[in-house]
């Protein structure tokens, strides 16, 4: 059964306006709003999503629904549920076969799984729902609502695809063929990039960026006594000195030699204060690319003990400290992703296999998830403390870690074969695109390429920070969806109707 998700947000756009960088997105939110609030009188705007903690969908919706309130809109958020752990494996294989990757079989009994959990929630909002509300669903998991709902509800409906590939295949094809028969009780479908546009939903979306919230946990300003404090608490660097704030009540935790889970610093302090950090921060998902990024850092090490050092001692000292951090959620936190449980143990088997050398350079790390303001601080704090991060997706629908990092004036890693960085990142102005995320060679030679050169990561922050600013915070995201709301209650056509690839 569907639960209601209380927002509990702090920051109002009163806030927001209080930092000179912000006054201006603030303005220009609250103009484009004007001529759309009278419309949306009288409705609540319900988000559905499948999880309330892990992903990015569940990290923008908070801030979404608490900056819409202040607007004025009426807005909700409810999580769907299941008691059937059939039904997550199914939607993860959507997901999966969504970006490319899996076995394209889906029948009868997965459509009939689907639509019944679906049922089951929306069983909760039925009767909460009132003639003439929207109802925003998110991903392929409550994808059935829209059309259950309306056998009784009169509703204005959006699909938001968080996901896509950007060439079709069978995978791809089999996805799209299943989720078919409830696409029409849609009004809108918003994308994330042109080319994820199924065929049959191009008269009616648009695209929308992500976003992240600048005042948020994960993206406010840290001073440096607080980023210590931080990675101190969460048991993450030794204390250098005296602490004002306690430890957090869960640890982050850190893949040992022996196989097994340990508190981060139990085997000593691992340099995050003080040595050149190579950080991808994602979840535990085969799609982001994780065991290349450490066979890639594995490989770079071990040139390196075989004489591969550079020629300029500065760097050849920033080479013998170099560490590699591959961070991600307790998988026992995310209900709606039963693969990171499985992804986590193949990262465990790889790095028991690594020289003992190159164990002591790489640190995999399980962050606890029981308090979100934690979790976020420590995804905060490791991203401010790393030279580099890296996402190294095989496929990604948007990076919220990109823009996060970016916007923390961090250069960026990643590729061209990822639909989503490569929209977000631009290749030697705010950090560097290589061609293939599993060219293990490419990314080792890059990733020192990008060490090596200090006065370019310097320019790259720069420019990324600014870029963020321009594309990819929360004012902006939230100014098309008012203007994708005023359309849909006069009538109209999608703005910037989209049309991707025939699948």
């Amino acid at each position: 059964m569907a639960v209601q998700v209380e927002v509990t947000t702090a920051n109002r756009l009163e806030d927001y306006a209080l930092f000179a960088h912000l006054t201006d997105a603030v303005r220009a939110l609250k103009e484009e709003a004007a001529p759309v609030l009278p419309k949306l009188a009288g409705r609540t705007v319900w988000m559905v999503n499948s999880t309330s903690r892990g992903g990015g969908v569940a990290e923008m919706l908070p801030t979404m629904v608490s900056l819409l309130r202040d607007l004025g809109v009426a807005t909700e958020w409810v999580v769907i549920e299941s008691t059937e752990p059939r039904f997550f494996a199914l939607t993860k294989h959507v997901h999966n076969l969504i970006h490319g990757h899996g076995a394209p079989a889906l029948g009868p009994a997965e459509r009939e799984l689907f639509e019944r959990v679906n049922r089951d929630n929306a069983a909760f909002l039925r009767p909460r729902l009132k003639a003439g509300d929207v109802l925003v669903v998110h991903d392929p998991q409550p994808m059935p609502l829209a059309a259950i709902l309306k056998e009784s509800v009169s509703l204005a409906a959006v699909w938001r695809c968080h996901i896509g590939l950007d060439e079709e295949l069978p995978a791809t094809r089999a996805a799209w063929e299943f989720l078919r028969p409830w696409a029409p009780a849609f009004d809108r479908a918003v994308f994330s990039a042109r080319e994820y546009v199924p065929a049959y939903f191009a008269d009616r979306a648009q695209v929308i960026y992500p976003a992240i919230d600048p005042l948020s946990a994960k993206n406010r300003e840290l001073g440096v006594h607080h980023t210590v404090a931080v990675l101190s608490n969460a048991g993450l660097v030794v204390p250098p000195g005296p602490l004002w704030t306690p430890p957090y009540r869960q640890l982050a935790q850190r893949l040992q030699s022996d196989g097994r889970f340990y508190p981060a610093t139990v085997s000593g302090d691992f340099g995050l204060l003080t040595r050149p950090i190579v950080t991808q921060i994602s979840r535990w998902d085969r799609l982001k690319g994780f065991e290349p990024l450490l066979a890639a850092f594995a490989r770079y090490k071990r040139r390196l003990l075989h004489g591969g050092w550079a020629d300029d001692p500065v760097h050849r000292v920033r080479q013998e400290l170099a560490r590699l951090v591959l961070a991600g959620p307790s998988p026992e936190s995310i209900q709606d992703d039963p693969e990171a449980r499985d992804v986590l143990e193949a990262l465990r088997v790889q790095y028991r296999a690594l020289d003992p050398l190159v164990q002591e350079a790489v640190a995999i790390l399980s962050l606890p998830m029981e308090s979100a303001a934690e979790n976020a601080l420590m995804v905060n704090a490791l991203q401010r403390a790393s030279s580099i991060v890296v996402q190294n997706s095989l496929r990604e629908g948007f990076g919220l870690t990109v823009a996060e990092a970016m916007w923390k004036r961090v250069p960026i890693l990643t590729n061209r074969h990822a639909c989503g960085p490569r929209q977000q990142v631009r290749d030697g102005e705010d950090g560097r695109l290589i061609a293939d995320p599993e060219d293990v060679e490419q990314l080792a030679d890059t990733m020192d390429l990008m060490l090596a050169d200090v006065p370019a990561r310097t320019g790259w922050a720069r420019n990324a920070q600014r870029h963020v600013y321009a594309n990819f915070l929360v004012f902006a995201q939230l100014r098309s969806w008012l203007r994708l709301l005023g359309a849909l209650l006069d009538g109209g056509a999608a703005p910037g109707a989209a049309a991707g690839p025939a699948r």
